[in-house]
């Protein structure tokens, strides 16, 4: 017999807040709007099952790690063939548990990036208007 812990709900807002911080912060810096809208309606970074739930506690506990961690490949100001290594590792992970994650590390290269001016609908906002 074994016993299994189902991820916490505290796990998976934690979850959902890397995604939409992925789609806010990391993804205008590399796509536009369209392809950003266009990965929405693939349903980039979800699960491909109905449900929200991302499994145990350990699968939940991996996702978290594998976003932290392209997350903070892709802020790196700097990259190097050990970030490549880790950003496959990582990539491969979401897709282990069910996330949709089509990208490949090519597809973050500096090259691409249009650097910290960018405007995009998806970018928080700079500023706030009080009124």
């Amino acid at each position: 017999m074994k016993i299994v812990f189902a991820s916490t709900p505290g796990q998976e807002d934690e979850i959902d807040d890397l995604i939409k911080y992925f789609y806010s912060g990391i993804l205008p810096r590399y796509f536009s709007d369209g392809e950003i809208k266009e990965f929405q309606r693939l349903g980039v970074l979800h699960t491909k099952s109905s449900q929200d739930a991302y499994g145990t506690l350990r699968d939940a506990f991996y996702v978290m790690a594998s976003l932290q961690t392209l997350i903070s490949i892709l802020e790196s100001p700097k990259t190097s063939d050990q970030h490549r290594a880790l950003f496959l590792k990582n990539a491969d992970n979401l897709r282990y548990y069910g996330l949709l994650f089509p990208f490949g590390y090519d597809s973050f290269l500096p090259v691409q990036k249009r650097g910290d001016s960018f405007l995009s609908v998806f970018a928080p906002a700079a500023n706030q208007l009080l009124v």
